[in-house]
């Protein structure tokens, strides 16, 4: 069964920007540019007739474009040791808006369970498990001023993840386009 999330990919000078920032972190797992995105609701494992659900509700999605730039790096957890880093976004207000309307659609399938988690928007860039605390300390701190050209956002993806001996693999099973403004 496909694992399914539902994200926003980035455009190319995006991915650059980002992959000249993956160095520098001895130990670190560093995502790259054919996995950045930026998750907006992580749904897991399902069905087939349950695929075909979500993406059926998905297509009810009625959310305007939006201008968008990251900003700034975390980690997670925000407390303990680190597991992974993170860009941030320069203005969450749209990201937000958008996940409730997602999450709108997606109470529409009964097999799809609310996601208790606080929702933080961000792009990992990198798993950091078997790093040092104070390395990832001195490379947030280095790179707390990163900050991205704004790019439009102009769908939303429908992603499936596959467990691969080299991480996980992303492919995209559906886009929803969001409206012109």
């Amino acid at each position: 069964m496909p694992r399914l999330f539902i994200g926003i990919d980035l455009p190319p000078g995006v991915d650059d920007h980002l992959e000249m920032m993956c160095y520098g972190l001895p130990e670190a797992r560093w995502e790259g540019a054919d996995k950045f995105h930026l998750t907006l609701r992580f749904i897991g494992e399902v069905d087939g007739r349950v695929h075909r659900e979500i993406v059926d509700a998905l297509q009810e999605l009625d959310s305007p474009s939006f201008l968008l730039g990251l900003k700034g790096m975390g980690v997670f957890p925000p407390r303990g040791l680190p597991t992974s880093v993170w860009a941030g976004l320069a203005d969450p207000g749209p990201v937000l808006a958008l996940r409730q309307k997602v999450d709108a659609c997606l109470r529409k399938v009964p097999d799809v369970p609310a996601d208790p988690r606080k929702f933080t928007p961000h792009v990992t860039i990198a798993r950091t498990g078997d790093c040092e605390l104070d390395d990832v300390m001195v490379y947030i701190t280095e790179h707390a001023l990163m900050r991205t050209e704004l790019f439009p956002v102009e769908r939303v993806l429908l992603f499936s993840s596959t467990k691969t001996h080299r991480g996980s693999a992303y492919r995209i099973e559906a886009a929803f386009p969001l409206r012109p403004v």
